[in-house]
């Protein structure tokens, strides 16, 4: 029986194309330009405590407010913080949370979209409605209620921005289920008696798998910025945690005098989202292609 399942599945030929599709890849220079600086900013939160000259949470008085200089490249904050050591660990942090959020939104929302897509009938109704109702509210506002429920903390940044994003998973997930729902390798699994469950992780997952990772890439913008907000909204990280957001709010009493508390934090931001794009738009045009001529093949 699980040979039969086996080729129940269409065998897609291992070939030169994936090698081909990286450097076409390389060779974009908007997505040559994203993932240099997503490379940079992931080594900067990797090698955050040899890259980092401070303590990040060290506070002196006598430094407090020092503008971007040879000790200070960043400059300090009102605490004589360094900006430079607070970035480099707030790096770290707001990319751990982004992950985090992502994960838990594809994970939750792919199981939510299988079944649905997959099973329809009354559950799909049910859960496309209750779906749709989260769906009328911005991902902002929905992570905003939901942080400022469970209360400040990084274990609820993540949880609040996860759930957010779960709707958007789950009907990405259900419409590319049901366009291969109709395949004959389906159809044959179905025929050869195997499981639901089989059917769903084993033969169908592996073949929408494409847009979801695509999502997932862009989502890690959207969770970054959110956690950002949320941390400069006072719901998110709690201060003396480094963390980008929360560093943008702590300088936005001193823009005047101190703008480089605010400026930095707020470049980092920036660099991490457009590089995130950059790369997500790039890899969702190829892989788009890519697969319409993988199904045309087949």
């Amino acid at each position: 029986m699980r040979a039969r399942e086996r080729l129940a599945a269409p065998r897609v030929p291992r070939s030169p194309r994936s090698a081909v599709l990286v450097t076409s890849l390389l060779r974009e220079p908007m997505f040559a330009l994203g993932a240099a600086i997503l490379f940079l900013l992931i080594c900067l939160a990797v090698f955050a405590p040899s890259i980092a000259p401070y303590d990040p949470a060290a506070t002196n008085a006598r430094v407090g407010l020092q503008s971007p200089s040879r000790v200070h490249l960043m400059g300090t904050d009102q605490l004589g913080r360094d900006i430079l050591s607070r970035i480099a660990y707030g790096a770290r942090l707001s990319m751990a949370v982004a992950v985090a959020a992502v994960g838990i939104s594809m994970v939750v929302g792919t199981l939510i979209g299988l079944v649905t897509g997959y099973l329809r009938g009354l559950v799909d109704d049910l859960v496309m409605r209750l779906l749709e109702i989260q769906l009328a509210f911005p991902g902002l506002v929905l992570a905003l209620v939901f942080a400022a429920v469970l209360g400040p903390g990084i274990r609820s940044v993540i949880i609040a921005v996860g759930i957010a994003g779960v709707p958007t998973f789950a009907r990405v997930t259900r419409g590319a289920v049901m366009s291969v729902a109709a395949e004959d390798y389906v159809a044959a699994a179905r025929s050869l008696g195997c499981r639901t469950g089989r059917i769903m992780f084993r033969h169908m997952l592996p073949n929408v798998a494409g847009p979801i990772m695509i999502l997932g890439t862009l989502y890690l913008a959207f969770a970054v910025l959110t956690a950002a907000t949320l941390s400069f909204l006072g719901v998110g990280v709690r201060p003396p945690i480094a963390e980008w957001g929360a560093m943008v709010n702590e300088g936005r009493n001193v823009l005047v005098t101190g703008w480089w508390v605010s400026l930095f934090p707020s470049v980092m931001i920036v660099l991490f989202v457009l590089a995130v794009n950059l790369v997500g738009d790039v890899l969702r045009d190829r892989l788009d292609a890519t697969l319409r001529s993988g199904s045309a093949a087949l």
